[in-house]
């Protein structure tokens, strides 16, 4: 079965990832189908899978197990292509939609030429470790900020409005309430609040310290009024190799900042943002924008040009000046964790000007 084929360019592999069961179609340089396979989802099952072809193109979806199968295939000698869901619409449209008829797909496209397919480049095992504390503190937080929302909505639909406070604060405010009216099912709710706050800021000092002690870079990147330790670490951790981007602008579109285009003739319709990249990176840039667009962020250049496109007119406008303004703030930090700058918070766009 085409065994003396070895080449990463003679076969190619594509495999349509599953929780359990993994399929594969095994395709030659002329197009032709050497074998099909379905196997389940183990590193003992992968290897036995592709071992036939060592050193084969192997094409692949992202998905919640690629990281781990990218880094195991890689390990093994295969050349490993992570194909943008978002380009492959051949298999999300499909009338005919099967694992098999997929893993076909995929190693056609692959065969033809991987840039077609806009691969995704994987991080690290020990940045998706780390990245794992940024994300499970995230949740925690989405978790107190739902149970406060259950209380205040019972609080409101008995008559009572609890007022506004800080989320640590919260817990004090309902028991206070609680003293002259009751609320149902809240003293068990408050004291789950209670956890919460407690294991955020446990990580809040854990991933504090992980900054100091593994990413340095971050200091460079908290120069910027608006940039916290976690939104420095999240940027760091997201983005990993800042070398990956040629041109700092760039990393604003990686990260889903960029509007759609869809020009046709003269029509040149204003779009939404792509939201392509990281979901938690994009909301901390948005919030790190608002701040500096806000009532109390520092006059810096970032903030001049924001406040100038939010005052050409409505809320649309403000709502674009933040988008802008994170997306901006992206090549900023990328601009002063690469060649590691002292960060000027006026004056230093026109230096960066100057120096081009």
């Amino acid at each position: 079965m085409a065994n003396g084929i070895t080449s990463e360019t003679a076969v190619t592999i594509g495999v349509d990832l599953g929780d359990r069961q993994t399929a594969g179609c095994v395709l030659d340089a002329t197009g032709q189908v050497l074998a099909r396979w379905q196997v389940r989802t183990t590193r003992a099952r992968l290897q036995a899978a592709v071992a036939l072809w060592p050193g084969a193109r192997v094409i692949r979806e992202v998905g919640p197990q690629s990281p781990w199968i990218s880094r195991f295939l890689t390990a093994a000698g295969y050349a490993v292509v992570v194909a943008n869901p978002r380009r492959v619409r051949l298999i999300a449209a499909s009338d005919a939609k099967t694992d098999r008829r997929d893993a076909e797909v995929l190693a056609r496209l692959g065969r033809v030429d991987p840039a077609l397919l806009a691969p995704i480049q994987h991080r690290r095992e020990q940045t998706q470790h780390d990245l794992g504390v940024v994300k499970a503190r995230d949740s925690l937080v989405r978790m107190r900020t739902l149970g406060i929302n259950h209380v205040r909505g019972v609080a409101k639909a008995l008559g009572h409005r609890l007022p506004a406070c800080a989320a640590e604060a919260f817990p004090a405010r309902v028991r206070a309430q609680a003293a002259d009216t009751p609320l149902p099912g809240s003293a068990a709710l408050v004291a789950v609040l209670d956890q919460l706050t407690a294991s955020i800021r446990a990580l809040d000092h854990e991933l504090a310290t992980l900054a100091t002690a593994r990413y340095p870079g971050t200091e460079l990147l908290r120069q910027v009024p608006g940039v916290g330790p976690l939104t420095a670490l999240t940027y760091v951790l997201t983005v990993e190799d800042p070398t990956r981007f040629a041109r700092s602008r760039t990393v604003g579109a990686y990260l889903g900042l960029q509007p759609r285009r869809r020009e046709s003739g003269a029509q040149r319709p204003e779009l939404p943002i792509t939201k392509a990249g990281d979901v938690l990176l994009r909301r901390y840039l948005v919030t790190a924008a608002q701040y500096i667009l806000g009532p109390f962020g520092p006059d810096t250049d970032l903030r001049r040009w924001g406040l100038g496109l939010a005052g050409r007119g409505g809320k649309a406008a403000t709502k674009r000046a933040v988008v802008a303004v994170a997306r901006k703030l992206a090549g900023l930090l990328h601009r002063l964790w690469l060649p590691g700058e002292v960060y000027a918070p006026v004056g230093y766009q026109a230096r960066l000007g100057r120096a081009a």
